[in-house]
């Protein structure tokens, strides 16, 4: 932990020793930033290879601070001590002296070091799941979120504690500037931390640029700039928040990153419950979003259903099967029809003959399901296969282990509709007519109403600009919505007036979606829920800018 490198989402070796550096031109237009005077102290929690130190000193020398001076006003942090080696020697060839290097836990030196206070800090922060972070060091980090007043959960990355302990180190006016996963944007986890920075400070500008920072990974970042700190945070606090948006790392950086208002239109928030995704909208156009969702005739998805996610299996690879395999293996009687990919539903119905059809083609979609099946009723074949699979060490892995018999898979039903969890173009909802289950790569949705009409009122732009705004974008350029986010979906209160469900689907089928949601915007958003023909254009607008933005995202 604490190098430089932002962390991604599994802890294999390289990622968690710090594998993705910061580029030193990005390094060094925040310091560029954040630093403004000769005289100022600068904390650099996460050294890594030292890139952020050796463009603090650029920036000081380049400010009229002498060399003598230098390595009293720079301070890193590093728990990797090759690392701070690196970071040590990075820092003295730029500047000609020794930057106040620690060695150990960022965590910790905090504990260590109470009083210590920057003008401002820059850097890094680490990305490591809750349940990958030492122990002890974990124990101080949320010990530290809870001092700050926010309440960590396991759910928690360790960058949002690592930011919070940063922000705690900077003296009143004090600057910050970081590279940050765009999850703080858009992730629920994140979302105290989104709080406590616009309390925190006066003004936050973030970053965003369509290419990838880091090369060789999925994760999207953004950077932050926060200047004009409080002395403590305040909730009455009317923080100024901007994003800027640029479509390339040259672009960004040849801005010299500006946060210079000028003309811009101020933006307001609701940081404890709504997603920083909406600062990437206009003023009129946030305004006509919360406005919707107090709507009379508007509710969210959760007034009609409820949302969970498919079958965990624990391995796919054989509890999965093709029809072929179920005979050779004599499971014929211990299968029930599955989708196992978003790809094997193409339009707004899956019916029993798609599923057949699939079937012939020797498409995995069946599940085998042996809850509640007494073992004396198992034949010669399906014990064979279960043998087969312990000697593949199936039943040791950890959804398996948990689960007595192993090989019995939970929570196994039909649902009435199938909702994406990843989404490319448009939040898709596929009525079940197959009396079908699915994989954990696709939700299942339980009505209270009719799921035909449901689905159909569905396809609308109302939906499809919400989900811009409820789900979260990583590399690549995907929307993914959890089983919460979706449920927040907007949706007609009143399921009337949509176009048949049958029609829907012919024309999803044919490619024309942009049909079903033009036909829709009249008989359903002007018609019956009383939008104006310029309001449904608005809703249009807001989908294709914020699905266009994740799109374009591209890697350098």
């Amino acid at each position: 932990m604490g190098t430089e490198s932002t962390r991604f989402k599994d802890a294999s070796g390289d990622k968690l020793r710090g594998g993705y550096y910061t580029p030193q031109a990005v390094a060094d237009a925040l310091c560029r930033w954040a630093i403004r005077s000769p005289v100022e102290t600068v904390l650099e929690p996460s050294c890594g290879d030292g890139a952020f130190l050796r463009a603090a000193a650029k920036r000081l020398k380049d400010l009229g601070a002498p060399s003598s001076r230098l390595g009293n006003q720079v301070t890193g942090v590093e728990i990797t001590p090759e690392e701070l080696q690196k970071a040590a020697m990075a820092f003295r060839e730029a500047s000609g002296a020794d930057c106040t290097a620690h060695a150990g836990d960022f965590f910790e030196w905090t504990v260590f070091a109470p009083r210590q206070t920057f003008d401002c800090a820059v850097g890094n922060p680490p990305f490591i799941r809750y349940q990958n972070f030492p122990p002890s060091a974990r124990g101080l980090a949320m010990a530290l979120m809870e001092r700050a007043g926010l309440r960590p959960n396991r759910l928690t990355n360790i960058w949002v504690p690592f930011v919070v302990g940063v922000v705690l180190k900077l003296r009143e006016n004090g600057r910050l500037a970081m590279i940050l996963p765009a999850e703080l944007l858009q992730v629920s986890y994140a979302a105290q931390l989104r709080q406590f920075l616009a309390d925190s400070f006066r003004r936050l500008t973030i970053f965003t640029c369509n290419e990838m920072f880091f090369a060789n990974a999925e994760q999207e970042v953004v950077l932050l700039a926060a200047e004009d700190k409080l002395a403590r945070p305040s909730s009455i606090n009317r923080c100024d928040i901007a994003m800027v948006e640029t479509r390339s790392i040259d672009e960004l950086l040849g801005r010299a990153l500006n946060t210079d208002r000028g003309e811009q239109e101020s933006k307001f928030v609701q940081h404890e419950t709504e997603k920083w995704l909406k600062y990437f909208l206009r003023p009129r156009e946030i305004a006509f979003m919360r406005s919707l969702r107090e709507h009379p005739t508007v509710v969210t998805l959760a007034h009609h259903a409820t949302v969970d996610v498919g079958v965990v299996t624990g391995k796919n690879d054989f509890f999965v099967l093709s029809w072929e395999e179920a005979e050779r293996h004599e499971l014929r009687d211990f299968v029930v029809p599955l989708v196992g990919r978003s790809a094997h539903l193409s339009g707004a119905v899956f019916r029993r003959k798609e599923h057949e059809l699939l079937s012939r083609e020797g498409k995995r979609v069946y599940l085998l399901h042996l809850a509640q099946r007494p073992e004396d009723q198992f034949p010669t074949g399906l014990r064979k296969f279960i043998l087969a699979g312990e000697r593949s060490g199936y039943h040791r892995g950890y959804k398996c282990r948990i689960r007595n018999p192993w090989y019995c898979v939970p929570a196994v039903w039909e649902p009435d509709c199938f909702v994406f969890r990843q989404i490319y173009d448009f939040p898709r909802f596929v009525v079940n007519k197959a009396r079908a289950t699915s994989t954990d790569t696709i939700h299942r949705l339980r009505c209270s109403v009719s799921a035909s009409r449901l689905a159909g009122n569905m396809y609308t732009h109302l939906t499809a600009a919400s989900a811009e705004i409820e789900g979260r974008s990583y590399g690549g350029g995907v929307l993914e919505l959890e089983p919460t986010e979706a449920e927040r979906l907007l949706v007609p209160k009143e399921l009337n007036g949509a176009i048949p469900i049958s029609e829907t689907d012919r024309l999803v089928r044919d490619g024309r979606l942009a049909e079903v949601l033009e036909q829709n915007d009249r008989a359903v958003m002007q018609k019956h829920l009383g939008l104006s023909r310029a309001e449904c254009k608005m809703l249009q607008g807001v989908w294709d800018k914020m699905r266009n933005r994740r799109q374009a995202r591209k890697r350098c």
